[in-house]
């Protein structure tokens, strides 16, 4: 028990901050160390600490997706390995069904010993999205995967690092021995080499902190700072009525979401119970992104400047029914649930508490390759007005928070060219306050290549809100070489040829109020 029976404001404000800026250490640690264009141009990694417990405390403001979802992977770790976890060890982790959230996103949790090394004190974990983890089609992000066996490699609190000394001939292994092995094990390898290099970071700050200021006070406050965000949640619940939502998809499922509020003690009920039974396709996600999806709208509702961390959690009764699409069992395919169902829950639950219209709710994933090459990005579109504010065209919303690759990059280490890239007007829905527009890109093949493409709202339209208008949908095709048009769903895969030009054509986000009440001139 600690001696600190409360916190002092300003000392939980520098804690607070502290915590933050280890993570962003971490973060700077690993983009500059880090070899593929995924992690170091896209920035499609995030960084966070968790206590002793495994419970998120703070994070950088990385990839909403991961962070939320982080705190299973490390939980899993102490339940699976906790007797035989020791000082200088690292290990890695992408189970879907053991906190990860797809294949791609690795993660290196490292455990932080007292200066005896005697115990674990803390846990640091860096998850970064590899270029390519082997399955069925290059970049790992296969269209139509049906098992999670199609779409790569495994890791289950793998021990990457045993006492200090890196095992490469252990984890090489396992890249390349597989049924759809990976195809760039040595960029994976690096990769990982930097994730324990931003690892390394928090260790050193964290034991810095403990050495100014002694272990019962950093974890004291790392209590604390879990309290103040539990808090803040509440009070943003207290304002909060009951509501439901359904959101239809592409591909005919739905997303069926209930929120209770119990004004008593400031908490909600989520309940998923209603949404649609475990699907073919590779459109379920895990549990830890439904909690993922769940914790980053109830941080958003939050005016204070609080981490996201497990404090927010607290308040929340999330009731997610084994074997639904939110909760899949082995061996279902997830590979899209991560990047597009985790966007509908989001845009179901703001739905449902009537505070936003829908985003694109896509993240329009892209990926090309062959043998030599193989890349992957998430393109912006157009984010949802609100009660008080228009959409923002051209961007990337909710559970993502990566990059595009800089041009000047993607042409200079792929053979492809970036013909155009531009906002797509008229996209957005019309309202009182109006939609965000989608984009359009347009890349030319130098070489031959599979293309693929993972999408939503192809089909079903971007939802407005209190009489706001719908976004138009998005859609994808190629422009063959000889002028034809091929057009393609929300899910395909393509082979491309020198000369021919993937299209992607991305959604705008609703509209907000009726437009014919509003005095606004546009």
């Amino acid at each position: 028990m600690s001696t600190i029976p409360k916190p002092d404001p300003v000392r939980l404000e520098i804690f607070k901050n502290l915590y933050q800026f280890i993570a962003e250490q971490m973060g700077i640690v690993l983009q500059n160390t880090a070899t593929s264009v995924n992690i170091k141009e896209r920035l499609d990694f995030s960084c966070a600490i968790f206590d002793k417990a495994g419970l998120l405390v703070a994070n950088a403001p990385h990839i909403p997706v991961h962070l939320g979802s982080m705190s299973e992977s490390v939980r899993s770790l102490i339940c699976d390995k906790g007797s035989t976890i020791k000082p200088g060890n690292v290990y890695l982790s992408n189970n879907p069904y053991n906190g990860g959230t797809h294949l791609p996103d690795v993660t290196a949790i490292t455990p932080v010993f007292d200066l005896e090394e005697k115990q674990v004190i803390f846990y640091v974990a860096s998850r970064g999205h590899q270029a390519d983890i082997g399955g069925i089609t290059p970049g790992s992000m296969p269209p139509h995967s049906t098992t999670i066996v199609e779409e790569g490699i495994m890791f289950d609190n793998f021990l990457l690092v045993a006492g200090g000394n890196f095992l490469e001939t252990s984890v090489r292994s396992h890249l390349v021995t597989h049924p759809y092995p990976a195809r760039n094990p040595d960029q994976n390898i690096a990769d990982f080499k930097a994730q324990i290099a931003a690892n390394n970071r928090g260790v050193q700050e964290l034991l810095k902190m403990v050495d100014k200021y002694g272990i019962e006070t950093v974890q004291a406050y790392m209590k604390f700072v879990q309290d103040n965000a539990e808090e803040a949640v509440r009070r943003a619940i207290d304002v909060l009525k009951d509501s439901e939502f359904i959101y239809e998809m592409d591909g005919g499922a739905r997303i069926k979401v209930k929120v209770t509020i119990n004004q008593e003690n400031s908490s909600a009920i989520i309940d998923f119970t209603g949404t649609s039974t475990q699907l073919n396709s590779n459109f379920n996600a895990p549990k830890a992104v439904t909690q993922a999806a769940v914790l980053y709208v109830f941080r958003t509702l939050v005016d204070d400047n609080i981490p996201l961390n497990a404090g927010c959690l607290n308040p929340l009764e999330i009731i997610i029914p084994v074997g639904c699409m939110l909760n899949p069992i082995y061996p279902a395919a997830v590979v899209a649930g991560n990047v597009e169902t985790s966007q509908t829950i989001v845009d179901a639950l703001y739905g449902a508490l009537g505070i936003m219209a829908a985003s694109q709710g896509t993240m329009n994933n892209f990926t090309f390759g062959n043998e030599k090459y193989q890349y992957y990005e998430t393109i912006c579109g157009g984010s949802g007005a609100g009660i008080d504010f228009d959409g923002t065209d051209g961007v990337h919303s909710h559970m993502t928070n990566s990059r595009l690759t800089d041009p000047e990059v993607l042409e200079t280490r792929y053979p492809v060219m970036v013909e155009s890239f531009s906002l797509r007007p008229e996209s957005g829905g019309k309202g009182k306050h109006q939609g965000g527009n989608g984009i359009i890109r347009r890349i030319k093949f130098l070489e031959p290549m599979t293309a693929n493409i993972l999408s939503g709202h192809r089909l079903v339209p971007p939802f407005g809100l209190n009489g706001g208008e719908r976004g138009l949908v998005g859609s994808n095709w190629v422009q063959r070489q000889d002028g034809s048009r091929e057009n393609l769903g929300s899910t395909a895969t393509t082979q491309m040829q020198p000369g021919d030009i993937f299209v992607i054509e991305t959604p705008g986000g609703g509209g907000f109020g009726n437009e014919e009440n509003s005095s606004l001139i546009r």
